[in-house]
């Protein structure tokens, strides 16, 4: 047990009260380790906004989200005329609904934006595949908590939507058509399904949510944060302990993410007040429609940040699934005959890849393409172990890393591009070469990441006041 500090009767009132609250709860400490103590690199940049902004706009999205309950009703005959009721009756109500709704995707955007910069810069590698493990959580959260509150509204896109994600799910062996139903409640997405993304949606994602940030910026704090340089600035520290290439968070880093938060704000609150729907990315224009499981829309496609891995989904047909039997021949046939392994790791490599093959025959296309889509996100959890190469940064990396990693970001886009669009053959085609550069980007990094000639990494940070 920590022993009580004691203080001056004469000392100020304020003085006081922070003692009384340092002894019996680590105030001054926890403000001391994770701000005024607490050394980040010197030379952050224009990416560095993005964690702090996703802080943000989680604490909008909880503080709206609480005003919306007070109003909204999750039944499936009033969901939708509760929300026209928030938007037109409640004061201010269609304030906190475009808050809640531009939110959503201001936060893909800035965690998309957020692992960028942690792809770029090495931010997976050693010491920080915790944090990077937590990240990679709190995406896939994010993802059911978007998804879920994308249904509420109850209109057509929010209902037609869910059904086809969740009937998804049937197409599992075995135990898809119980698990399809055991999400919808209901053997067709309704009344039942609704308050179960309700309550998931308002309690349970977020608590689980809130649980990895904590953790996510717990085990950043423990490592210490990664730079552009991709150095280590604990490698070098003064007669104090403290690194020379670093700067206490609070006040300077306080001070710059202020910049990052208005700049944000500043958008945020244009697209708010002038172009809530942005086009129909953020809102669709058939989800101010009432849902009506008897009208089926012309053209289904899901929300803009959710586009790039439903079209991966579309991308495996019966004929894509030639190509990745290939694939997995081509790769059996390269780890059994280039790689330096024993005999009996030969064997293994080639019979699993003959299970591999079996399965892709007798599975329908369908339920890998469920694979494929989950996989996209997945695969992101293993990057700290594929990733091989010498340095961290793409600044000390070749130069074809950079083209590498750019037409990863330009297919990304083709993705989502294509995922927004109706069917067709050409699409189908694009797609499926999107989809297998993602997943070639990933799988073969272990061997296209330890190619080239890299560059001398400073031993300090490189760094010019301005």
């Amino acid at each position: 047990m920590a022993e009580f500090k004691e203080i001056s009767a004469d000392a100020p009132m304020s003085e006081k009260a922070l003692t009384w609250i340092d002894n019996r709860f680590p105030l001054s400490k926890l403000y001391k380790e994770h701000l005024s103590e607490y050394y980040a690199p010197k030379n952050f940049n224009f990416f560095y906004f993005f964690g702090a902004l996703s802080l943000l706009v989680l604490v909008i999205q909880i503080v709206t989200g609480i005003f919306l309950t007070m109003h909204y009703k999750p039944d499936a005959a009033l969901a939708f005329a509760s929300v026209e009721y928030i938007m037109r009756d409640v004061p201010y109500g269609w304030l906190i609904r475009y808050m809640h709704s531009t939110g959503a995707s201001a936060f893909f955007v800035v965690v998309y934006l957020h692992m960028f910069r942690g792809l770029i810069y090495g931010s997976f590698r050693k010491p920080r595949e915790l944090v990077w493990l937590f990240g990679c959580a709190i995406f896939l959260a994010l993802m059911g908590e978007a998804f879920m509150g994308y249904l509420l509204p109850w209109g057509q896109m929010s209902y037609w939507g869910a059904q086809v994600i969740v009937n998804l799910f049937s197409a599992i062996p075995l135990i898809g058509p119980d698990l399809a139903l055991l999400i919808r409640g209901d053997y067709v997405v309704g009344d039942a399904t609704l308050n179960r993304f309700f309550a998931f949606h308002v309690i349970a994602v977020p608590l689980v949510l809130l649980g990895l940030v904590v953790a996510h910026i717990i085990a950043l704090h423990e490592v210490g944060s990664n730079n552009p340089d991709g150095v280590e600035i604990k490698a070098h520290k003064d007669e104090k302990g403290r690194p020379l290439d670093g700067i206490p968070f609070h006040p300077y880093y306080t001070v710059h993410d202020i910049l990052g938060v208005t700049g944000f704000l500043l958008v945020f609150c244009a697209i708010i007040f002038f172009a809530p729907e942005f086009g129909g990315y953020f809102l669709e224009y058939n989800n101010f429609i009432p849902a009506d499981p008897l009208k089926t829309p012309a053209h289904i496609a899901p929300v803009w940040y959710f586009t790039p891995y439903y079209s991966m989904l579309r991308a495996i047909t019966p004929e894509m699934m030639y190509a990745l039997i290939f694939c997995v021949l081509a790769a059996a046939y390269l780890g059994a005959t280039r790689a330096n392994i024993s005999n009996t790791l030969k064997a293994v490599v080639i019979g699993s890849a003959v299970v591999a093959v079996a399965l892709l025959w007798a599975i329908e296309a369908k339920f890998w393409g469920v694979v494929v889509m989950g996989g996209a996100v997945v695969i992101l959890f293993f990057l700290p172990w594929l990733d091989r190469c010498e340095v961290k940064s793409i600044r000390f990396r070749p130069d074809w890393h950079v083209y590498l990693y750019a037409i990863f970001v330009v297919n990304f886009f083709i993705l989502g591009y294509l995922g927004i669009q109706p069917p067709s053959a050409v699409g189908e085609r694009l797609s499926q070469l999107g989809t297998l550069y993602y997943f070639g980007f990933f799988l073969l990094m272990p061997w296209w990441s330890t190619l080239g000639q890299t560059k001398p990494v400073p031993d300090r940070v490189n760094f010019v006041a301005h």
